[in-house]
């Protein structure tokens, strides 16, 4: 097994495969500002502070030298759920998952100087719908199998047990491994999760989702930043770990207590029907609004990672305060 240097001095060379979306640039911008060298795989490169490289996310390219003499490598490639899961898009939310696991994979297996540590994107969404109690790493339970469960969530939840075993099947002895089961990451960054609940809110919008009784699983992105390089140091952590806050709470509360802090009461509920219609007309799937994602970072708070935005009313007060600067700046 190679191991990372616990000088904290020292300067890594981290790999991000598929980081070119919103988490993928959060942690290649607070890498680079650590002064490490980032490197970025791209299906669509483009000019940034830090190196990006094309690939396709499926064959071995030119883009391996990369991988070999890394010290990290945190692959993030997939397709975004955010869509109708049509028969094409169910197979290209698969295969981006899959095969950039795999190729990944391959890449560290032939190196001749394989990282010391392999992190994969999961997702929390691979427990069951939860209102009853927090699911953990350890008593959790992976969903899919309640008999009332909607199709695409049985979907959602193949493709996350796919993904980890496909990442944990690798071949690569040399290199620690974490599945990264991570909820939304609040970021005041145009395009990102937190943008778009802000635009519901300005709207008028921002009331509960249906019933409003399912649980919102979320991390600042701060702390999700902090708890990547936490892994990177406590080398005596693997396997799935959830990178999430310790009180994920109610849509209807969540939801509340994002309006106060931008300042409004005022947040128009929507119906079940009227998000199963929106969906259509948007072009997405109610599962990401309506499955309970009650999810706890056992593992993290066990090894004694200190959160700095543990609750939902700090962070949601700092991100909207971010949020309000960039777009008076704009």
């Amino acid at each position: 097994m190679n191991y990372l240097p616990r000088n904290h001095g020292q300067k890594l060379r981290i790999v991000i495969p598929g980081g070119s979306g919103q988490v993928g640039n959060v942690l290649a911008r607070h890498f680079h500002g650590q002064g490490h060298s980032v490197t970025v795989l791209s299906r669509r490169p483009e000019p940034s502070s830090w190196e990006v490289l094309p690939w396709n996310g499926r064959e071995l390219g030119a883009w391996t030298n990369a991988i070999d003499g890394a010290d990290i490598v945190i692959n993030l490639a997939g397709r975004n759920v955010n869509c109708r899961y049509t028969p094409a898009n169910r197979r290209e939310i698969m295969d981006s998952r899959i095969l950039s696991t795999r190729v990944v994979g391959q890449a560290i297996a032939q190196a001749a100087k394989p990282p010391a540590l392999w992190m994969n994107a999961s997702t929390a969404t691979i427990y069951r719908h939860a209102l009853d109690r927090a699911m953990d790493e350890s008593t959790g339970e992976l969903g899919g199998h309640e008999p009332d469960a909607p199709s695409t969530w049985r979907f959602s939840i193949d493709v996350a047990t796919s993904w980890e075993r496909e990442f944990f099947a690798a071949a690569t002895p040399g290199t620690r491994k974490i599945a990264l089961r991570s909820a939304m990451t609040m970021s005041p960054d145009p395009g990102g999760i937190f943008d778009t609940l802000m635009q519901l809110v300005r709207a008028g919008l921002g009331g509960k989702a249906a019933s409003g009784k399912q649980f919102i699983s979320w991390i600042h992105e701060a702390d999700f930043v902090q708890s990547i390089d936490f892994l990177i140091d406590h080398q005596d952590l693997s396997g799935c770990i959830n990178v999430c806050s310790p009180c994920p709470l109610p849509n209807e509360k969540f939801m509340r207590v994002l309006r106060q802090a931008w300042g409004t009461s005022i947040g128009l509920p929507a119906t079940r029907w009227m998000l199963e219609l929106g969906a259509i007309f948007l072009r997405t799937e109610t599962e990401l609004i309506l499955k309970s994602r009650c999810v706890v970072p056992q593992r993290l708070l066990e090894a004694g990672f200190h959160f700095n935005f543990a609750d939902w009313q700090n962070a949601a007060v700092d991100l909207v305060n971010r949020w309000r600067s960039n777009h008076n700046r704009a």
